[in-house]
């Protein structure tokens, strides 16, 4: 799982670059929650486009930590752009006053939803396109809210384990103590990644670098020494969360479905 930072950032650097500009746009926006996955997103897209060219939010709700305010305008300070403050509690309390049985998973993924919706309109009135900061192991875990901080315009994180996250962010000095905090949602007070999860991200990520990249069979991987149990679980989760990594499937009636046979690529020149 060892990377070349180097050669890793020069490559995520001309793919924010590449992409933003064939979508015909300038600019990029970033939800920054204080943690360190947002916080590599947006300092790979300083180091890309410079910093007049990025636009970082803090999204906070009335519960949110004040410990992620400080990491967000940390991180922000370190990049040398400003942090713009969009409080969505006035947003989703409507909605969650007409629920008052609503969970605290549902009102997780209610928050993360609005807060897409703030940053794709201000990607609309700065003239550019979110930037994705969910990471390989998420991604392959399904965790993450559908629609909500999974969505994106483009994504230069999505095929970094957390660990290497971690790596990366050493390389490029983000702020230590973002490097350093547990990973947490901040959906509720006391919320961490891990325990939630159940597991810790460095052990996960040993299996899903083997289970994914190297293709280990379950026999292989029982031989490596994890856990059949283990194996079973985060297997059965990439399967059901197959559906969060795939545009809306499209039921096919005609010779060329979109997506199916007809990709209409920005990469034609077009």
């Amino acid at each position: 799982m060892n990377i070349d930072t180097k050669i890793v950032t020069e490559i995520l650097c001309n793919f924010i670059k590449e992409e933003t500009e064939k979508i015909g746009v300038k600019n990029v926006v970033v939800g920054l929650s204080g943690g360190i996955d947002s916080a590599l997103s947006a300092t790979l897209a300083v180091k890309a486009l410079g910093k007049d060219r990025v636009f970082l939010y803090y999204l906070p709700y009335r519960t949110s930590s004040m410990q992620s305010k400080i990491d967000a305008m940390n991180v922000a300070d370190f990049l040398g752009v400003d942090l713009t403050e969009v409080d969505i509690t006035k947003f989703v309390e409507p909605y969650f006053a007409v629920n008052p049985e609503i969970s605290k998973l549902r009102k997780g993924n209610v928050m993360a939803r609005m807060r897409m919706i703030v940053l794709f309109d201000k990607s609309a009135e700065v003239g550019g396109i979110v930037l994705g900061t969910s990471n390989k192991t998420e991604l392959l875990l399904g965790y993450g809210t559908w629609y909500g901080d999974l969505a994106s315009a483009i994504n230069p994180i999505g095929d970094l384990y957390k660990t290497q996250v971690w790596k990366l962010s050493e390389y490029l000095q983000i702020p230590r103590q973002v490097i350093e905090k547990k990973p947490t949602a901040d959906l509720w007070e006391g919320q961490t990644d891990e325990s939630e999860l159940g597991f810790s991200y460095q052990d996960v990520d040993r299996l899903l670098y083997k289970m994914v990249d190297e293709r280990y069979s379950f026999e292989e991987l029982v031989n490596d020494g994890f856990d059949k149990e283990f194996i079973e679980n985060i297997s059965e989760r990439i399967r059901k969360n197959q559906f969060k990594r795939q545009l809306p499937v499209i039921a096919k009636i005609s010779l060329r479905t979109i997506e199916k046979d007809f990709r209409y690529s920005r990469d034609w020149g077009y």
